[in-house]
């Protein structure tokens, strides 16, 4: 059996084109590599084609696409042959709507507030404008709806293997509700002109007998359908009649028609534009076609996690990794419950069973303790290693160069709060209209609030959102944490002081509804479930709107290191001194020992090596600096300039200038890479939504965009910028592979779980997704492993850009860490002191758990060292020693040595694991015990 706490995982993507057959076929490669856990991409049955699998559409089966349950079973199989355990990546938050494969969905189309599965839609039935009965809206309609209704794209078909009827628009369908079949049938005959037909007066009498139909009577839907199903030649004459509703140009009755009977249903068709403000069902971020689900609803919850309990009582799934756990009502009582269901489901067999979470946690903020959960995916060490290798004193003439460029200080505050701004008056205002509405609503239902204006109370909930820190609190029915109570009146006093109007009271009373103060016993009688909806609600809106902000607006904005523009970090961060760094793993080493340690995964904004490459400008600031100076001039004829539009803008030609250098391909040009930028560059600038955007795409400056891509990428000319960049880009590239050693091995050694994402057993300089899932060749990579079970360091090195040296070094580093499972899993972490000329270089720590010890030491800041990376960096150059003291260091002088020289341990590579003895005093071991 895998061990219950993984030495290694490894995210595979599955597609139609990589499935679990494609999978088990690398399981061997897997194991050779000394991978514990493959970590798989959502197999639960998602939309046709779906590249990433989070698009689910039923929970309870396997994706036909990769292979079905016979596939999976194959997977298994190789997987217990090679002693692999499987985490799944689990999708809880949403699922795919729209379209004609979610079996809920429509059920919830066709029977609205009365299906059996509107509970676990969060779907504001009452707030649909102009409308008589509760409804959602369906943002589907590519023109306005009159447009494609009189065009004739909204057609009403009838389903003869059913007995049902649905309107479909292109490839969405949209349930009928069977209380107007008796309508549409009379109609549907008359128009065929059967009326005085057998056929025709069978359907008649039937539509008369079911004419009373109404929810939640639906009990006599199935039957109703089955009678239709079975009449002989009604199939015919309903065809033939549902001329009546078929609308188009120079139909006017017909149109009409149809249009009456859609106003009648459960839903309201729309242009997808509206969906930013008038939308009334939850959705993952802004994404029309996931709507979230409410797993807090018991009969939900056990629903969408029937599969994933019977694949752990079968015992072939040893770990969950719980996506977006911040759009969940009330994550403290979800993981709970599923701890349950987990331990349920092992029986008397029970053990371990890891779990992690997707969680983005800001400066300073900790990770709550669910209820059975090991740690996060890791996106908060990612980002501590990236800025422990950045060199500080690099990032003050960045700030200067971006200060320049962009005409705004080097602060990220305001242009988050600006994109904050742009997200609730765009992307997500449906959303914030809800929450504003329901808080009105609470104000106006005692007298003693009743005088809070609507406008009010939206400004100061908007100031509040604007000024929250991080993604979202964790209060539950009970209330908030101590945690929690003082964030939300933190940030209440910072939006206090943000506002110019009349308080009157308006900000505490706000802070008593989110933290439910307002319904403590002896409070003015407030509605207590309209209170908790709201305060719990918001939390799950909170994260949206930050995701959308920062990640998905500001890191493309503000452009002064793109190796801090990262998922979970702050771009405007400094480097993180190497105290800092230890102090965090030692208590990273305390707290989460057993969480993933990820340098890559398919949500980060670029591969880790490239990554790690732009780290190479903080060392050369100078040089940098003066090559954009020379590449702007280069490229100004390529500009292009239409009035008062430039395209690129010129804090975009910066960013692009960037991007260029971190992918650009290592050896041979690769032909594909000018399709890949342009590509990025148009995600770019439409996540940026200054120039264009998303909702209001700027065709020109977009063309523009393209052009001066293909223009200064263009070799068929005269290429001062192309040979400028690539000798740069041959220094950067050298710098960066020094980097990623030395993240590669403290991602290895550090307190946690390495994460490998697939491919990046070589240098990964992968742009944003899509691009990030591109096909991995593993057949080159097996190829390369096999000779790295007797590594030749020296060919390796030389041989440097094929990244062969990077897949030995991982090769190695799990090699070390199978044979130490023990120390590296319950390990105790102690920095070691670093002493000589060149001490500020240095990393150095020790693992160790009773006499077993790991010693790790990895340089940085590597110019120095390499002639500004011209040159692979020696031993003797390294001018620093290492305090080993209560250490014997095997392979290195006499037992009692107390100091090892740099030259000496960095022998062909500038990071080192060297495995030891502690002979000072042993203090007893100690395991964390989980929530």
């Amino acid at each position: 059996m895998p061990p219950a706490i993984p030495i290694a995982t490894y995210r595979l993507q599955l597609t139609a084109d990589f499935d679990f057959d494609a999978a088990a076929s690398i399981v061997p490669y897997l194991k050779a590599l000394g991978i514990t856990h493959l970590y798989a991409s959502p197999f639960m049955k998602a939309r046709k084609g779906s590249s990433h699998g989070y698009d689910i559409v039923d929970h309870t089966e396997f994706n036909p696409e990769l292979g079905g349950s016979d596939g999976f079973e194959r997977l298994s199989r190789a997987l217990k042959r090679y002693d692999l355990g499987l985490i799944l990546d689990f999708v809880p938050n949403h699922v795919g709507v729209h379209f004609s494969d979610n079996p809920w969905w429509l059920d919830v189309l066709e029977w609205g507030p009365a299906s059996a599965h509107a509970a676990s839609f969060d779907i504001d039935w009452d707030i649909l404008p102009h409308r008589g009965r509760a409804g959602v809206l369906l943002p589907i309609i590519g023109s306005s709806y009159g447009e494609a209704l009189e065009k004739g794209e909204i057609e009403l078909r009838y389903d003869a293997g059913e007995g049902s009827f649905s309107a479909w628009y292109f490839e969405h369908r949209l349930p009928i509700a069977p209380e107007r079949y008796s309508e549409i049938l009379r109609n549907v005959v008359k128009a065929a002109g059967d009326e005085d037909g057998a056929a025709g007066k069978h359907i008649i009498e039937l539509a008369s007998r079911y004419r009373g139909l109404r929810h939640p009577n639906r009990k006599e839907a199935p039957a109703f359908k089955a009678e239709l199903k079975a009449l002989p030649g009604a199939a015919e004459i309903i065809v033939r009649g549902l001329e009546a509703y078929r609308a188009g140009p120079d139909r006017p009755a017909p149109t009409l028609a149809l249009h009456h009977l859609l106003e009648r249903q459960h839903y309201r068709l729309g242009h997808w534009r509206l969906a930013s403000s008038d939308i009334n069902y939850r959705r993952f971020f802004d994404v029309n076609t996931l709507a979230g689900l409410r797993v807090e609803d018991a009969g939900t919850f056990s629903a969408v996690h029937q599969l994933v309990k019977t694949l752990i009582s079968e015992q072939k799934l040893q770990g969950l990794r719980l996506d977006h756990i911040d759009g969940l009502r009330d994550p403290v009582q979800y993981f709970q419950r599923l701890r349950r269901l987990i331990r349920n489901a092992q029986g008397k067999a029970a053990k371990p069973f890891y779990m992690v979470v997707e969680k983005i946690l800001g400066e300073h903020e900790t990770l709550h303790a669910f209820a059975g959960v090991d740690g996060t995916t890791g996106y908060e060490w990612l980002n501590a290693i990236t800025r422990v290798l950045a060199e500080d004193s690099g990032l003050d003439p960045l700030d200067e160069v971006w200060r320049q460029i962009s005409n705004q200080p080097p602060r990220l505050d305001p242009v988050l709060k600006e994109a904050k701004r742009r997200v609730l008056e765009t992307l997500l205002t449906s959303e914030f209209t809800v929450l504003t509405r329901l808080l009105a609503r609470i104000a106006s239902g005692h007298y003693s609030t009743r005088d809070y204006s609507a406008v009010g109370l939206r400004q100061a909930l908007e100031l509040y959102i604007l000024h929250f820190p991080v993604y979202r609190t964790y209060l539950t029915q009970s209330g908030p944490t101590e945690r929690d109570r003082a964030l939300i009146s933190g940030t209440i006093e910072k939006a206090r002081a943000d506002w110019f109007a009349a308080d009157e009271g308006i900000f505490d009373f706000l802070r008593d509804t989110l933290t439910m103060d307002l319904i403590k016993p002896g409070r003015a009688a407030h509605s207590a479930p309209r209170v908790r909806r709201f305060a719990l609600k918001l939390q799950q809106f909170t994260g949206p709107v930050m995701a959308k902000s920062l990640e998905d607006t500001a890191f493309y904005r503000y452009h002064r290191l793109l190796a801090f523009n990262e998922v979970g970090g702050d771009p405007s961060a400094g480097a993180l001194p190497v105290d800092a760094f230890h102090d965090a793993m030692k208590a990273r080493a305390r707290d989460w020992p057993h969480g993933m340690t990820a340098t890559s995964t398919h949500d980060t904004k670029r591969g880790e090596d490239a990554r790690v490459r732009l780290l190479a400008l903080t060392e050369i600031p100078g040089e940098w600096t003066s090559a954009v100076a020379r590449w702007k001039v280069m490229n100004a004829p390529h500009l292009v300039i239409a009035g008062e539009m430039r395209a690129p803008s010129a804090t975009f030609e910066y960013m692009l200038y960037q991007a260029l250098l971190g992918a650009w391909p290592s050896g041979h040009y690769d032909e594909t890479f000018l399709e890949r930028m342009q590509a990025y560059a148009l995600k770019a600038a439409r996540e940026g939504k200054q120039e264009t955007s998303w909702l209001n795409p700027n065709e020109a400056y977009e063309a523009g965009l393209r052009d001066f891509i293909a223009r200064i990428l263009d070799r068929s000319v005269p290429a001062e910028f192309l040979n400028s960049l690539d000798t740069l880009a041959r220094r950067t590239a050298l710098l960066g592979a020094l980097n990623s050693l030395s993240q590669l091995t403290l991602k290895a050694t550090v307190p946690g779980v390495p994460d490998f994402y697939q491919g990046t057993e070589f240098w990964d300089l992968s742009l944003v997704d899509p691009d990030n899932r591109r096909p991995v060749d593993f057949a080159e990579r097996r190829e390369a492993l096999a000779s790295a079970e007797t590594p030749d360091w020296e060919s390796l090195v030389k041989n440097w850009s094929n990244g062969h040296l990077k897949l030995a070094w991982t090769r190695h580093l799990l090699k070390i860490r199978t044979e130490l499972a023990e120390l590296f899993a319950h390990g105790d972490y102690e920095p070691l002191p670093v002493s000589g000329p060149h001490r500020d270089h240095v990393i150095a720590f020790a693992r160790r758990r009773g006499r077993n010890a790991v010693i790790i030491v990895v340089a940085k800041s590597f110019a120095a060292f390499s002639e500004g990376g011209r040159v692979w960096p020696t031993a003797e150059g390294f001018d620093a020693s290492l305090d080993v003291s209560g250490y014997s260091v095997k392979g290195f002088a006499e037992a009692d040595a107390t100091e090892l020289r740099l030259s000496d341990v960095f022998r062909h590579l500038p990071v080192a694991v060297l495995k030891a003895k502690f002979v000072g005093a042993v203090r007893p071991a100690r395991k964390r015990v989980r929530a």
